[in-house]
């Protein structure tokens, strides 16, 4: 038995997280408090130790080994752990090899703890929440007894405590460790549940919250255009922690799950195998998935499930996926996984905590060998495991196979990259950081208590009763710079502050596997950078950028459509209406095309519209171009022949000053019609239509007086005709000016008030921006049209009433067919002009022009000048009075 210091309290707690038998009983040796005399039972033996004195001590909680445990039936007492058979991580074998490395560079480092040996005492929890506290427990007992609490002497008096490699671990060792507040460094992630912030006062995290590793794979999804990923997660609280946070980041990011897979937690063996079996013919359609990015989350031994189901199910490596794993994962197998192909994971990108090579360290691994230290309780099985030997002086025989003697000149080189590394991982790194800084916050404590004494009462540091919790404040402000020259400094949340390495993992045929850096995720700006040339996919991508989407991808030219009753991440492919396109694959909408642009056939890109007008170059503008010189030099060509004989009575019979303004305004409304061919220019604009009206009606005004001028001269050749005054010369000047001049004041007021301009019409063409004179005023426009057509209404019917007159007098019947001609021509204008668009529109107008002016000229005048140039002998004044009486006799006869 033994004097304990600890509480009657703190004894039963010890029991009861241990399940070890307890024995106490009060004893009085004097007046003084009594003391409790305990006896502890050792409950567990644990195999794995490896201690080292020192003045003060560095405890460590690392995890190489697991158990295969048995049901719990209670029929046998809780505290004897059934521990069927010992499974082994020899890649674990590294962090504590980091550990007694970085203890001895310290130790030899008289600058940093002058007088003070640092000692480490380092135990397996073997993967175990029991069996964790069990461990913690004995960093407070003496050396080789289980009594917690209990100090003999001040030699190894703890100061910290680095663990665990996982999260479960890690809470487990807080629960205790924030009771004695004494400093816990983790040097694996940690994600806690807790929120007592009492529990995690005294923890420090080599590693930042695993809640950052969350963005950086969003990040990479995005940055890769992956939408459909598998997930995978251990089936307990972290795992389920895990489902909880990234789900819903990756839905706001528009990325779907294709399936959520939960692997059963690691438990006794009979549950293992039942939910193994159970899953086993579920995974193949798991592996077949279009899914072909999967998302790992989880620490060993856990996660060996999974190479597990992938060794039994996958049995060819060709059918490759890109894994994405968290920090926890380093691609350790156990021993019995010695012989597996990993080819599966050739290519797994993952998110690994920075380290760098350490000077010294892999000659440190170089001179490792089974008898290098006599306190090391890990290394036999390490070396028993990873050489498929046995330590032992004859050779142990199994039922399967036989081992070969060890003999200690292994080498750790050869192992393969899965068992061991020569190369520091990243863990490792964590770990040789964590005991430094733990060196230099007592280094800050010594150099403190040394100035505030005087020389001779100075002390060294293991003399002045250093407590635990002293080092608090100068672990949370510690800063330093480690032997690869990087500073080791935590922020106010107790976090390291470093980078995330993004690690492409590259696996050879022979075991072997290479760590190719190829991005970093700063851990300020929460920012993602990758080389995407550095990475190497799985042999069956042939090095192509792999795809993971539900569906195949939206080509350009088409847009996405969500199909009913799937994730929003499925859809179809529609092709963009006109006037749209999308440039890009898999876009969520067609973007609309700029007004002067359209979109292509194949609705990839917008083209520039043509420009749509009335141009002198192309075919139809040169033929009413053309038209219209022809028709203006006939016109001058009939004015000349007039002129020529303006003496006969065929050209004075019908007031021949009307004739000459007749003409002279279809010469004008023959050349106005180039006004609406070529470009639309602000001049042009304001000359095509008011020139056009007001010549049109110096046109329609001259036939009008002509007509009128005819049925006054026969009206007033009748005996007793009071109508001779109004015969003369100033009736049709009167008639052409007065009908010319309301025309005038109409166009007038027009470009007053809202003239005609400019304009393009974007939409009335797909392909072109048709070219045009916008009428400013449609009101103004259409009265302009609508007098012209009173005009020739009112021209018409009065030559229609006088068509009957004498023919030497009357041109009334020709004036009549023109102006059934004009007037069809121009009825026909407005359903023409409202059905076409473009240049067309202007084509007709200047058609319809050409046309009305064409059969003015040619009824009223080309009979006469038929007479004139062809029958001259007709063109005297006895053959048309001779003319006329036979006709007039003809018609008495016909009454």
């Amino acid at each position: 038995m033994l004097i304990c210091k600890a509480s009657l309290s703190l004894i039963i707690i010890v029991s009861i997280l241990s399940l070890s038998p307890v024995v106490f009983k009060i004893n009085f040796f004097s007046s003084s408090a009594p003391s409790i005399l305990c006896t502890l039972s050792d409950p567990v033996i644990i195999l794995h130790e490896f201690y080292q004195p020192g003045n003060l001590a560095v405890g460590e909680i690392v995890s190489q080994v697991f158990f295969l445990h048995l049901s719990i039936d209670f029929r046998e007492k809780p505290s004897e752990i059934s521990m069927k058979e010992a499974i082994v991580m020899p890649k674990n074998y590294q962090h504590i090899l980091a550990l007694v490395f970085a203890i001895k560079e310290i130790n030899e480092n008289s600058m940093l703890l002058p007088n003070v040996t640092l000692g480490f005492n380092i135990f397996d929890n073997y993967y175990n929440g029991q069996l964790t506290y069990n461990t913690v427990f004995r960093l407070f007992s003496a050396k080789k007894r289980f009594v917690p609490n209990y100090m003999c002497d001040v030699e190894d008096q703890l100061v910290a405590v680095i663990g665990g490699l996982d999260s479960e671990t890690s809470s487990y060792l807080a629960t205790v460790l924030s009771i004695y507040k004494i400093p816990q460094i983790t040097y694996g992630s940690f994600v806690s549940g807790m929120n007592d912030k009492t529990l995690l006062a005294s923890l420090y995290q080599m590693v930042p919250n695993e809640i950052q590793q969350y963005s950086g794979i969003v990040q990479l999804l995005i940055h890769f255009r992956w939408t459909w990923v598998g997930l995978f997660a251990v089936d307990d609280d972290n795992g389920e922690r895990f489902f909880q946070k990234l789900v819903p980041i990756l839905s706001s990011n528009s990325i779907c799950s294709a399936f959520i897979k939960r692997t059963p937690k690691w438990t006794y063996v009979a549950d293992i195998l039942d939910l193994f079996l159970d899953d086993l013919d579920k995974f193949p359609s798991l592996m077949e998935s279009k899914a072909n990015v999967f998302i790992v989350h989880g620490a060993p031994p856990s996660m060996l499930n999974l190479s597990w189901y992938l060794h039994m199910v996958v049995f060819d490596s060709n059918l490759g996926k890109v894994w994405i794993v968290t920090e926890q994962w380093d691609f350790r197998l156990s021993d019995y996984q010695k012989n597996w192909d990993i080819q599966f994971f050739q290519g797994a990108i993952s998110f690994s905590v920075h380290s760098n090579e350490i000077l010294g360290f892999k000659a440190f691994l170089e001179s490792v060998n089974p008898s290098w230290e006599s306190e090391d309780g890990f290394i036999q099985d390490f070396w028993e495991n990873a050489f498929s030997c046995s330590m032992k002086n004859y050779s142990v025989i199994s039922e399967k196979e036989p081992k070969k003697v060890c003999t200690g000149e292994e080498k750790l080189e050869s192992l393969p990259g899965t068992f061991f590394e020569m190369k520091m991982t990243g863990h490792s790194y964590n770990v040789y950081n964590a005991a430094y800084a733990v060196a230099h916050a007592l280094h800050v404590i010594h150099e403190f208590r040394s100035k505030s004494r005087s020389k001779v009462a100075q002390k060294s540091l293991k003399v002045l009763s250093f407590q635990p919790w002293q080092a608090h404040p100068s672990l949370k402000s510690i800063s330093f710079n480690n032997s690869a020259g990087e500073t080791v400094h935590f922020d106010e949340n107790g976090e390291l502050i470093i980078d995330f390495d993004i690690t492409n993992w590259i696996i050879f045929p022979n075991k072997t596997f290479d760590r190719v850096i190829v991005g970093k995720m700063d851990r300020h700006s929460k920012t993602l950078s990758i080389q995407d040339e550095k990475i190497v996919w799985h042999r069956r991508f042939n090095q192509e950028l792999p795809i993971s989407l539900c569906n195949d991808l939206c080509h350009p030219g088409n847009t996405m459509e969500k199909k009913e009753g799937e994730p929003f991440c499925c859809y179809v492919c529609s092709p963009c209406p006109e006037g749209k396109v999308s440039f890009y694959k898999d876009m969520d909408f067609c973007k609309d095309c700029p007004e002067d642009q359209y979109s292509a056939p194949d609705k990839t890109q917008c083209i520039p519209k043509g420009l749509n007008y009335l141009s002198h170059e192309g075919s139809l503008g040169k033929a009413l171009a053309f038209s219209s010189v022809v028709f203006a030099m006939t016109t001058i060509w009939v004015l000349r022949t007039f002129w020529k004989h303006q003496d006969t009575p065929i050209v004075k019979a019908n007031n021949r000053n009307l004739t000459y303004t007749l003409l002279f305004s279809l010469f004008l409304c023959f050349l106005c019609s180039l006004l609406f061919i070529g470009k639309p220019t602000s001049i042009t604009c304001i000359l095509r239509q008011t020139a056009f009206g007001i010549v049109f009606s110096l046109a329609l005004s001259s036939v009008l007086a002509k007509t009128i001028t005819v049925v006054l001269a026969f009206v007033a050749t009748k005996p007793g005709s009071k109508m001779r005054k109004w015969i003369g010369r100033k009736i049709g000047d009167t008639i052409v000016f007065s009908c010319t001049a309301i025309q005038v004041c109409i166009c007038s007021l027009w470009l007053f008030t809202s003239p005609p301009f400019p304009d393009r019409d974007l939409n009335s063409l797909y392909e072109e921006i048709i070219l045009e004179c916008n009428e400013g005023s449609v009101t103004m426009f259409c009265l302009v049209l609508g007098y012209m057509s009173f005009l020739a209404m009112v021209s018409f019917f009065v030559a229609f009433f006088a068509r009957k007159l004498p023919d030497s007098f009357n041109e009334a019947k020709f004036i009549t067919f023109s102006m059934l001609i004009f007037c069809s021509v121009w009825l026909s204008f407005g359903p023409m002009y409202l059905s076409t668009k473009g240049k067309y529109v202007v084509a007709v107008e200047v058609f319809s022009i050409l046309t009305s002016s064409a059969g003015l000229l040619s009824c009223i005048f080309f009979p006469k000048c038929y007479i004139i140039v062809f029958r001259p002998e007709l063109n005297h004044r006895g053959q048309l009075i001779r003319n006329t009486f036979k006709k007039t006799e003809r018609e008495e006869k016909v009454k």
